[in-house]
């Protein structure tokens, strides 16, 4: 069991959907926190409310080397190694690859996957020389399933996914664990992520949309007993049971979803 009272979480993308929900409630779960992300001002809306529990939070482009750099050299400094680490910090696009500019997708994988790789890299020998802590890993339900126009972001999530899988392996028996999560659609900026190749703009049928802080209370549960795979709302757990019962019948619920994508797309214009 991972506790998250009295410990120290370190949370990527804080000032995003998810992250301003993790926040919150790690923070009345009685966690100390260290705050990043590539926006000051996001992270300052998120860090006003703070009081002790704040370590010290950090404005930071984990797309970039540089950016990981920076985040474990500001914990580094302060000898603090994090006992939950929480990859949150991501970002979407959607669109034929040969569509999307290639700046955009190589970003995608470098703050999606690279990033929590990097940082678990730095992280991780403190973490197993202590003997105990934790890494959160924010896969997708795109970690489990290939769909229309997301091969880039499926990429990354599937990576992710695969990542913390082998982790985990190899974690066995230190007292570190690792969970990853695979939300559905959620009601997080990500929804408006850059969308190319289409002759209007797609939108997701609204119930397929959860709640973030519905979703970050199943993590934190998730975080508690030390599961591997958290599926946090109900269509996540829907998709994932086909997945291994009816594999035959994901290439029509993607159709599906896609032809209601675009019908909600023309009765918003």
């Amino acid at each position: 069991m991972t506790d998250p009272r009295k410990k120290t979480v370190l949370i990527t993308g804080a000032g995003g959907g998810f992250g301003r929900h993790m926040v919150q409630q790690f923070r009345a779960a009685g966690a100390k926190l260290i705050l990043t992300d590539v926006s000051d001002r996001a992270l300052r809306v998120v860090t006003d409310d703070t009081g002790d529990d704040l370590v010290v939070s950090v404005t930071a482009d984990l797309a970039t080397e540089e950016g990981c750099d920076a985040v474990a050299a500001i914990c580094a400094s302060r000898g603090v190694v994090p006992d939950i680490l929480i990859n949150n910090a991501g970002v979407g696009v959607a669109g034929r690859l040969d569509h999307v500019p290639r700046d955009r997708w190589e970003t995608l994988m470098q703050l999606n996957l690279l990033a929590p790789m990097r940082l678990c890299n730095f992280f991780l020998p403190g973490m197993v020389e202590r003997g105990s802590g934790h890494v959160v890993n924010m896969s997708s339900l795109a970690g489990w399933v290939g769909s229309q126009g997301l091969s880039s972001y499926c990429a990354s999530k599937f990576g992710l996914r695969g990542f913390g899988e082998s982790l985990a392996a190899d974690l066995e028996g230190t007292g570190v664990h690792v969970t990853n999560v695979y939300p559905c659609f959620s009601q997080t900026p990500i929804l408006d992520s850059p969308q190319h190749g289409y002759e209007q703009r797609r939108i997701v049928p609204a119930y397929l949309i959860s709640e973030p802080s519905d979703v970050v209370r199943q993590i934190i549960d998730g975080v508690r007993r030390n599961r591997l795979h958290v599926f946090p709302d109900r269509h996540s757990r829907r998709i994932h049971y086909v997945t291994r019962f009816a594999p035959w019948l994901v290439p029509w619920l993607d159709r599906r979803m896609q032809a209601q994508s675009i019908a909600a797309g023309k009765e918003a214009n």
